[in-house]
């Protein structure tokens, strides 16, 4: 027999997935912020959590809890929208799961089950923050963190992070490639799959780390090629954006969505890490590389594109927007969907025409306070001018 029950959580869990989301009042010309989150841990099926038999949860128990659903992987395939979302139960493993829309902002449902990773690596305890490719060889791509305990060390808290790799080309089966390699950095975390072959190899973009934590001799992100993507090895990491001092890429950056192609080169949404008093803030930036050589950044406009605000800044780890997925559908509207503080997930639209203005033709940091004042004096001045003072 079904408890009574769960009618009324799931009926809840309806009300919001249904939920039609409006744009918020923020504006900066560059994208549009909606109202509410596209995907919250209050959205997950009632039957994830609960067992429902009224003989064996009588109490109707929460057996198997949800903590929070945020960085999601982007796909758009046969006019939907298609989030692989990162779901952290209450006992802190990750794991993945789709949830489709028709239009991108809301009504996102999760299918019946979540991923089921084929289990070819023993030592691997954790794994998240998947970005999906579509490439051109014709497979998705999703390339993930594999997370595992660092057993060089005497400390319980030590971990090692891997990229994980596996393929689809349904979002239902999945295939686990092996992890990649890179031969001079130990670690990797948010790694990135070019969707086009470049030199007749796969392309990826890294994110070089001497520890699971801290970036130490990393410096930015970085691109490599490979020949066999089923046993993925780069010999050499070029740098692409680099950290740099007194940015919001101060302390480290990585790949966010998989890059955009557009006329004027390849538009990279990606995440910078500063200290601050308060810990380390996340924010979400943007430049753009070459169209023939994608390790080539050839605009790179100053500060952030996203940060957190408001309330987006409240969460188990707050002030933190990151992004690992954006979406461009058949109209060139662009869907980059972040999450906030670790805890939920948005989206902002804008478009094709939008993004290129704002990376093409913003200016780019000079790096010294006096120069961003005399930066900003002169397009006052401009300003001024046309006021006709």
């Amino acid at each position: 027999m079904i408890h009574e029950k769960y009618y009324e959580l799931q009926k809840e869990v309806d009300a919001l997935t249904s939920r039609k989301n409006k744009k918020s009042s923020f504006y900066n010309g560059i994208y549009d912020r909606y109202e509410y989150p596209v995907l919250t841990r209050e959205m997950i099926p009632v039957i994830w959590k609960y067992d429902i038999c009224k003989e064996t949860n009588p109490f109707f128990m929460e057996r198997l809890g949800v903590n929070a659903t945020f960085n999601s992987g982007a796909i758009y395939l046969n006019g939907k929208y298609y989030l692989v979302a990162r779901v952290e139960g209450n006992d802190r493993k990750s794991f993945f799961a789709v949830a489709e829309s028709d239009n991108g902002v809301d009504g996102f449902k999760f299918r019946d089950y979540p991923i089921l990773l084929p289990d070819t690596c023993p030592e691997e305890t954790n794994v998240y923050d998947m970005r999906l490719t579509k490439h051109e060889d014709g497979y998705i791509y999703g390339v993930f963190c594999s997370e595992s305990k660092d057993t060089t060390v005497n400390d319980l808290s030590a971990a090692t992070a891997a990229a994980g790799i596996v393929r689809t080309k349904d979002l239902e089966n999945w295939e686990r490639l092996d992890n990649l390699k890179t031969l001079r950095s130990p670690q990797q975390r948010n790694v990135v799959l070019h969707p086009e072959f470049v030199n007749g190899k796969y392309a990826f973009y890294t994110r070089p780390m001497d520890d699971f934590i801290e970036t130490g001799s990393g410096g930015g992100v970085g691109f490599g090629l490979c020949d066999d993507i089923e046993h993925a090895v780069i010999d050499e990491e070029k740098m692409t954006s680099l950290r740099k001092y007194h940015t919001i890429t101060e302390a480290k950056n990585g790949a966010g969505a998989v890059p955009i192609k557009t006329d004027r080169g390849w538009i990279h949404i990606a995440h910078g890490v500063r200290n601050t008093a308060a810990g380390l803030r996340y924010v979400i930036y943007a430049f753009a590389t070459d169209l023939n050589d994608p390790s080539k950044v050839i605009a790179e406009p100053s500060g952030m594109l996203i940060g957190p605000r408001d309330w987006e800044r409240v969460g188990d780890v707050s002030n933190v927007v990151f992004t690992n997925g954006a979406i461009v559908n058949d109209n060139n509207e662009v869907f980059i969907y972040y999450a906030a503080s670790d805890t939920r997930l948005h989206v902002a639209t804008t478009t094709i025409d939008k993004l290129v203005d704002y990376v093409f033709n913003t200016p780019s940091d000079p790096g010294r306070s006096v120069e961003c004042v005399a930066q900003r004096c002169e397009l006052i001045r401009k300003n001024l001018e046309l006021l006709g003072k």
